[in-house]
């Protein structure tokens, strides 16, 4: 997954406009205007580091004459103690940087540190994790951008990759098979449907329905075990609802071909980095 310049830096000027309304009335009252200084970005913790280059065009967005030593890149595993990058520029400058530049790396390298931790639990096995729309307005980008960093992959970005027929879906329109026989009326041949289902009856009447994906919705191990069999690879399969760290790997074990998580994004502990100053 590759972010857009273009859409990052139109991202960190909102979150700097929300952040600095007139004037930064602390370091642009305490501080001189031609002051320089240097600080690092250290872990305070073991996990995956993702969005390290945002982070830092934050700071070279305020001040295009920063000087970077970078450590440690997207993807790599970082340790309590480690010092991911140096930086130094005009002091004022790097205090307004610091905050928003901060909540992105801290949350994005949540996200990868979860995932990698879900992606090494069923390793071995035929599962794939993936994310959910379950993400926050304005930074879907930047999470699913994380979860691919963790290993994981994306689920479709929004609601024009894929038709998926949920539950209310199901409910509203009167059932699986008319459901599906309506949209394939209309749908284009590159659409893919993905249909929820909640109990094996719903999964034998998607399956005859010929859709690309079954998802099984909150069901037991036992009863994706049984889908699974049942559906015997003529459809992907995606395992939903309720999966933890602590069961991810039952649900792995069921045979089924995607497990997606919307605590990848929705939910997770931002990791711990911090910005020390150099005295």
């Amino acid at each position: 997954m590759i972010l857009l310049p273009f859409y990052i830096d139109d991202l960190i000027k909102t979150a700097l406009s929300e952040d600095i309304n007139y004037i930064d009335s602390t370091a642009d009252l305490l501080i001189d205007e031609n002051s320089t200084s240097s600080a690092y970005f250290m872990a305070k913790a073991d996990g995956v580091l993702a969005g390290i280059e945002i982070a830092l065009r934050v700071f070279t967005l305020l001040d295009p004459e920063m000087k970077i030593e970078l450590f440690k890149k997207d993807g790599n595993r970082v340790k309590k103690g480690d010092i991911i990058a140096n930086f130094s520029g005009h002091t004022r400058l790097m205090l307004k940087a610091e905050r928003t530049s901060l909540n992105i790396l801290q949350h994005m390298s949540g996200i990868a540190t979860y995932t990698d931790k879900c992606v090494q639990a069923v390793s071995g096995t035929n599962a794939s994790i993936t994310d959910t729309r379950k993400t926050l307005p304005g930074i879907r980008a930047l999470q699913k951008y994380a979860v691919t960093v963790g290993g994981g992959r994306n689920h479709r970005y929004n609601l024009t990759d894929a038709a998926m027929l949920k539950d209310n879906h199901i409910d509203a329109y009167g059932g699986i098979k008319p459901a599906v026989e309506a949209l394939r009326k209309k749908a284009g041949h590159m659409l893919q449907i993905e249909v929820e289902t909640r109990d094996l009856d719903e999964v034998k009447e998607a399956l005859e329905c010929g859709v690309n994906v079954i998802m099984l919705d909150n069901m037991t191990a036992e009863q994706m075990s049984e889908a699974v069999k049942l559906i015997n690879g003529r459809a992907k399969t995606e395992a939903s609802g309720n999966v933890t760290l602590e069961n991810i790997r039952a649900v792995a074990e069921t045979g089924v071909d995607i497990i997606s998580l919307g605590a990848l994004t929705h939910s997770v502990t931002a990791f711990d980095i911090s910005m020390k100053w150099n005295k």
